[in-house]
């Protein structure tokens, strides 16, 4: 058996207190990829129902974490969709951060309803063994990006810091001593419900270690995700937050449009505020809900 997998088996209650720990962190300071084959998303029949059982894995060899979180932006402005990953992921300054600072701090009501309306949103990634997936049974036995939102982490949260004293804390991304995610999928108002979902019993991945070792070896990069150079620089943000927010003037298409999503032209307004004034921004779902989901509400209403 490989050395470092050996070592794998040998520092799961280190591991879980660990893991622990930088939940605990993350509870302290806050109470993309449809188009990419690595990433794996649960299908929905037409009633807005699915489900899947998948396994979380641990961090992916020479990684610290078997997640990341990306910070990420949405709203509509006169110009167009501002869709982007923030670079507070990063801990580095942002446009758009910077812009809702100031207006959250102006002292006007009206300014504060639009710095809500632009608010970061905070997604997870995570690999993934799909072990059941009735939709495409061809993802079954293989490793995949999961990138999910608040709901699913907290039940991550809620495994591995149970709120009653005869539950036993539980590592769920343990190969060993870990459990299958049942994700049951509900349409509520709208959107996806992950409420439902839940963590099944205590049990390994697989029976033969080889297999999960193969399976351990085989999953994605995570740090590479929140890399610096797979973020755009603060100037071309602040360049489309510009253009989001700007007024239409009658100029031709450019090039750059095609590359923003959900971009709808005739709903633009015939008259708006200049660059840099409040524009009332059409808000998004709660930080509660699943983020995924609101975008892809978004595309589709862009069908309609």
């Amino acid at each position: 058996m490989n050395e470092s997998f050996s070592a794998l088996k040998r520092q799961r209650t280190s591991s879980l207190e660990r893991l622990t720990k930088e939940i605990n962190k993350l509870a302290n300071k806050e109470q993309g990829s449809s188009n990419d084959d690595r990433y794996w998303q649960p299908e929905v029949d037409k009633a807005g129902n699915g489900y899947a059982i998948i396994r979380f894995l641990p961090a992916p060899m020479n990684e610290e974490l078997p997640w990341v979180r990306i910070w990420n932006h949405g709203f509509q402005g006169p110009g167009g969709w501002y869709i982007e990953n923030s670079l507070t992921t990063l801990n580095q300054p942002d446009p758009v951060a910077e812009m809702n600072s100031k207006l959250w701090n102006s002292g006007n009501d009206k300014d504060k309803e639009i710095a809500r309306a632009r608010k970061r949103r905070l997604s997870y990634i995570a690999n993934i063994y799909v072990v059941k997936d009735p939709a495409h049974p061809e993802n079954e036995g293989k490793v995949f990006l999961f990138k999910f939102g608040k709901k699913i982490f907290d039940k991550i949260n809620e495994k591995m810091n149970p709120e009653f004293e005869d539950e036993k804390p539980l590592n769920p991304f343990d190969l060993w001593n870990g459990a299958n995610f049942k994700l049951k999928i509900r349409k509520v108002e709208g959107y996806r419900n992950y409420d439902k979902s839940e963590f099944d019993d205590l049990a390994p991945l697989l029976d033969d270690e080889d297999d999960m070792e193969a399976v351990w070896k085989s999953q994605h990069s995570l740090a590479e995700l929140v890399a610096s150079d797979k973020f755009k620089s603060y100037d071309e943000l602040k360049k489309r937050l510009e253009k989001v927010l700007a007024e239409p003037d009658g100029r031709k298409k450019s090039d750059e449009d095609d590359d923003m999503p959900f971009e709808r032209p005739a709903s633009r307004p015939s008259a708006a505020p200049a660059v840099g004034k409040a524009v009332a921004a059409k808000p998004m779902k709660s930080m509660d809900d699943d983020d995924l989901e609101f975008f892809n509400k978004l595309a589709e209403d862009d069908d309609h």
